[in-house]
């Protein structure tokens, strides 16, 4: 059973920049894909970037240019790296696994970012 522990959120005045960490109790290789994804009060979860084992990314349009995800499979973590940051970022952040047959998530971090 893999366990996946996000952290790096707090609170930041809107330009600023947050890094979230996704740590990996064991090899992320067996993941296909890892994604960070958000919720925010009253709404659905929704994906926000995605990163392959092959190494490919892919953005929701409203972070695309001011996100970047990345993996390292050496330390077994995904990191999601947040500039200019708006007050409709303020979501919990979420990591997740997939091997493909199942998902793994993360207990989520809370990223609040004020006006």
């Amino acid at each position: 059973q893999v366990q996946l522990v996000e952290s790096g959120g707090g609170l930041v005045q809107a330009g600023g920049s947050l890094r979230l960490s996704c740590a990996a109790s064991g090899s992320i290789l067996r993941f296909n894909a890892m994604a960070w994804y958000r919720q925010a009060p009253g709404k659905q979860r929704e994906l926000v970037a995605t990163v392959t084992s092959g190494g490919s990314t892919n953005y929701k349009d409203s972070v695309r240019g001011r996100f970047t995800i990345s993996r390292d499979n050496a330390k077994n973590t995904v990191a999601l790296q947040m500039n200019s940051l708006k007050p409709e970022d303020t979501a919990v952040y979420y990591c997740k696994g997939s091997t493909g047959w199942y998902d793994y998530w993360g207990q989520g971090t809370q990223v609040t970012v004020s006006s």
